[in-house]
């Protein structure tokens, strides 16, 4: 990329980053804001013990059925390395979803509430997003100041030098349809509408917060190498925005779209060589 795409692209981040603080201020933070704080439109999950366990074992069988398979097919197919990496990758997403789609695909069984417009989803998904960013910013300049100073590794989640390295066309549109629409998917119905749901009227509110948003974020960081470390704070203060966010609503959609929207902010920087 060009240095005036970069400075472009520099800008519109410092715009964003802004533009968040400001809603986070008139939204969240200010006096008005807090006395006329609505309470949260999530209702309650009354899903026993049991219905928790089944949803982890429809999630957990839908992600090692479809990774089985998509390591035979990938075998099959002699893939090698980041094509590799992928495929087998987008087998188990597919397979998490399918498992997690299975589960609520009875009405009984507590799924969480579907998008009732387009528009208002997308304006609270964005709205989330924005709030989310200026604390993200500063969560990640702590965790990197923290990382160094402990000296501990500093290398970002291998899949970003894979965006960055990618030289075949297709795989990138995969690897981007993975990161905008699967993953925002998934992750949000896994993390939001099932544990922090489940946990959220179980635990004090706080508690639930913090371990989904921990277990989320544990989950990007490889634990062998340490490889995106740094990012395991920003990301569990992301996580938590989210829940916040999807609690606030009562909407599923509010928090697959802001997770989407960082996804693919995260792309933009990537490509633009601003780095994330």
């Amino acid at each position: 990329m060009s240095f005036s795409v970069s400075n472009v692209v520099a800008s519109f981040e410092l715009a964003i980053a802004i533009a968040g603080a400001v809603l986070l201020w008139r939204l969240v933070l200010s006096p008005s804001a807090r006395a006329t704080r609505r309470p949260p439109a999530l209702a309650r999950w009354n899903a026993t013990v049991v219905d928790f366990l089944t949803f982890l074992l429809f999630l957990l069988g839908g992600t090692f059925l479809a990774a089985a398979i998509g390591s035979l097919l990938a075998k099959s197919f002699s893939l090698r390395g980041d094509t590799l990496t992928v495929f087998t990758g987008s087998a188990a997403q597919i397979g998490m979803l399918g498992g997690v789609w299975l589960f609520w695909s009875r009405p009984e069984r507590g799924r969480p509430a579907a998008p009732s417009g387009g528009a208002g989803i997308f304006m609270s998904g964005a709205a989330t997003f924005l709030v989310s960013l200026p604390l993200l910013l500063v969560a990640a300049k702590l965790s990197e100041m923290a990382v160094k100073a402990l000296g501990l590794p500093t290398e970002r989640q291998s899949l970003i030098a894979m965006f960055a390295n990618a030289d075949s066309p297709l795989l990138l549109a995969i690897m981007i349809a993975l990161a905008v629409v699967v993953a925002p998917l998934t992750e949000e119905l896994v993390f939001r509408a099932g544990l922090f749901r489940f946990l959220r009227s179980r635990i004090p509110r706080w508690l639930a917060l913090v371990v989904s948003a921990l277990l989320f974020a544990s989950l990007h960081v490889n634990w062998v190498t340490l490889e995106g470390l740094t990012s395991f704070v920003p990301l569990a203060v992301l996580a938590v925005m989210f829940s916040l966010g999807y609690e606030q609503t009562g909407k599923i959609g509010t928090a697959i779209v802001a997770h989407a929207l960082f996804n693919l902010n995260t792309i933009l920087l990537i490509f633009s060589g601003v780095g994330v």
